[in-house]
């Protein structure tokens, strides 16, 4: 068919070109780079720091100077802040990891999180007077987007420092319990485990993070990926920076005398899964969730009182 130059075809007038809008918001998303604020919590020797390197690459902690016991046991709750930028197939991510050194190490445990959710509310605190500030253009957000929960795999259950401090931060953050050095348990002490812990979280009515449902369009691979994560809550992890040699390959993971526990070998613990939520299925819905919902609770009580 002959067409004069310059004459749209048919099929050119109905294409209007909103099409690609969502290819417009990820050159813009790209360009101003992502960031994330993941919290840890949990009681010294339980492999937080060694985790997170695990989960980001990133050696976080090499300037930290361990204490002895003494010094544990006196210890107070404190805060610690690490920031690093991290770029993969060039886009950018401001990670942020906020420790809790002390926390649960004291012989007297009592309100012992009320540092952490200090720290929360000043958080949300910054936010809310920036965002009601003349210079909106800049503002960082240092929220904390998720707390990753470490519970001993020692003990038969929650102890009542695990359900005090999970519902004093259930309003505020998105928690995400972990049972810490599963390489501690055998599968059928973990699997045991788990439930309890699952029927435990019920009963106190510990509110957790909750996957978010899959819509009905979704491919069956990815509902399948979903309800696996669902079945796996809380994830039994384990985290090494170390390389061994396992079949013929090196892996990163722990060397026993009865053998080889690699960390991201999914049938040997959920590291993987870990990874997946918080970096490649689940991190947006995580801001969102902290956006939409937690700083909003706040942003209402900040408003209801200025407004009394």
């Amino acid at each position: 068919m002959k067409r004069t130059l310059g004459c749209p075809t048919n099929t050119e007038k109905d294409y209007v070109g909103f099409a690609t809008l969502p290819n417009q918001v990820h050159r813009k998303s790209v360009k101003k780079g992502f960031d994330f604020t993941l919290m840890v919590a949990g009681e010294s020797g339980l492999g937080k720091s060694t985790l997170v390197n695990s989960l980001f690459l990133t050696d976080l902690h090499k300037d930290r100077k361990l204490l002895n016991a003494e010094e544990r046991i006196s210890q107070t709750v404190e805060i610690m802040k690490h920031t690093v930028d991290i770029e993969e197939k060039g886009v950018k991510l401001k990670l942020t990891i906020v420790d809790t050194p002390g926390f649960g190490d004291a012989v007297n445990n009592t309100e012992c999180w009320r540092a952490v959710t200090d720290y929360i509310d000043q958080q949300f605190e910054h936010y809310f007077r920036d965002e009601s500030g003349l210079n909106r253009k800049n503002i960082q957000d240092n929220r904390v987007h998720c707390c990753l929960y470490f519970i001993p795999p020692f003990g038969h259950g929650l102890r009542p420092v695990d359900i005090e401090f999970m519902k004093a931060l259930q309003d505020k953050v998105n928690v995400v319990p972990l049972i810490a050095k599963a390489d501690c348990l055998t599968p059928s002490e973990i699997k045991k485990l788990k439930e309890r812990l699952r029927e435990e979280i019920d009963k106190y009515g510990i509110k957790i993070y909750q996957f978010p449902d899959c819509d009905s369009d979704e491919d069956e691979e990815f509902k399948r990926q979903d309800k696996e994560l669902k079945e796996s809550t809380p994830f039994a992890v384990i985290g090494s920076n170390t390389v061994v040699e396992a079949r013929g390959q090196r892996v990163r993971g722990r060397l026993y005398p009865w053998g080889i526990v690699e960390v991201e070998n999914p049938a040997h613990c959920d590291f993987v899964k870990l990874r997946t939520i918080l970096i490649r299925t689940h991190m947006h819905d995580l801001k969102d969730i902290t956006s939409d919902c937690h700083y909003e609770n706040y942003r209402a009580q900040c408003i209801q009182t200025m407004t009394r």
